[in-house]
This record gives C-alpha cells, structure tokens and sequence, in this order.
C-alpha cells in the first residue's frame, strides 16, 4: 500500500464532467490505504447537472471514504487547528477556486480548507480543470506555481484545437504527486 495511513484531504470543486473521473481516483487512494477526507466547493454539493444528482454524487463519495463530506466553511476552517491532514488535493480545480486560491479568497469550505491546511506547513496539490487556463487564469496558475507547499498534478491541453485555452490534470498522477509532494517535491515532468 503507497499510502498507508495517509490522511489526505481530496477538495472537490464544480468541474462536474470529471467526477467521474474524481471518484475512480477516491477509490484508488483508498485502495492504497489513505485515510480520504472529502470536502466540498457549495456548487459541487449542491448543484445538479447532466453528469448526476447532487444527492448521487454525494452518497458515492461518502461511500467510498466511509466519511461525511465537509461542505461548510465552519467545518473546512477546523482543519487548520486540528491539523489531521496530511495532505489536501483540490480535484478537480476549476479556474474559479484556482483565482481565489491564488488570491487568498475563502468563501467556500474549498478555500477555506486549503488556507487552513497550508497554515500547518503541509503539501498541498492542485488537479486543474479549466478552460482558461492559459488565458485569463494563466497568472493566478503562475502565482500558484511559485508558493511554497502548492504542487500540480501534472497537466496538459485539454483540446488544443476546438478549446486553446483549456487546462486539464492528468488525474490518474494524483497517487504519484502525493508521494512526491510528501517529500517536498514536484514531481515532474509538469507539463504532459
């Protein structure tokens, strides 16, 4: 087990076509002994989209971590005193949370989380969904680029052609950039 009793944050925000996605990746953490923690952006808990129900998506992730989503920034904020975590991953990262993590902006549990979590010092990562990433978010993803403790699960273009702008994690590296980011590493190569 890679992971064995790691406690690992996995923030997720309202890129709702990668859930998916998310949950195959939740439940490979799982599978390689993380103790998994799921916290919520408001839209990704509340919001019923054409890729799921609110109520399904949460009934699966609270399934497969065996734990209650925090969903409230009253809850979010405890994770910087309590200091539990090991880890946090913000999965996916849409360009909205990325521009308020990049400027210090806590108004969903998402935020707070990883403002609280980066107080105690410990890795954080960011799995980046966004179709503007290299046009209007493109300084906010080089300002996080630059600050202590905040890691990438390595990226590339989404759809080069039909979305030039567009940015998106290679989700199946989240595993392999925890275990670097817990050695206070970037795993590279960053950009695939």
């Amino acid at each position: 087990m890679l992971l064995k009793d790691v406690k690992v944050g996995i923030a997720i925000t309202g890129s709702f076509c990668t859930f998916e996605t998310i949950l195959v990746e939740i439940e490979r953490l799982v599978n390689e002994g993380a103790d998994v923690y799921p916290i919520m952006s408001y839209n990704a808990n509340d919001f019923d989209t054409r890729f799921g129900l609110a109520k399904e998506w949460k009934d699966k992730i609270t399934k497969a971590t065996g734990k209650e989503i925090i969903s409230t920034i009253q809850d979010a904020e405890g994770i910087g005193p309590g200091n539990f975590l090991d880890i946090i991953v913000v999965a996916p990262c849409t360009g909205n949370t990325l521009a308020k993590l990049a400027n210090a902006i806590t108004d969903t549990p998402v935020c707070m989380a990883f403002k609280a979590h980066l107080r105690n010092n410990k890795p954080a990562i960011i799995a980046i969904s966004t179709n503007d990433g290299l046009s209007g978010n493109a300084k906010n993803l080089g300002m996080l680029l630059d600050k202590k403790n905040v890691y990438f699960v390595p990226f590339g273009q989404d759809d080069p052609v039909k979305k030039s702008t567009s940015l998106i994690a290679h989700y199946d590296m989240i595993i392999p950039t925890i275990i670097e980011a817990l050695k206070n590493k970037q795993i590279q190569p960053l950009l695939l």
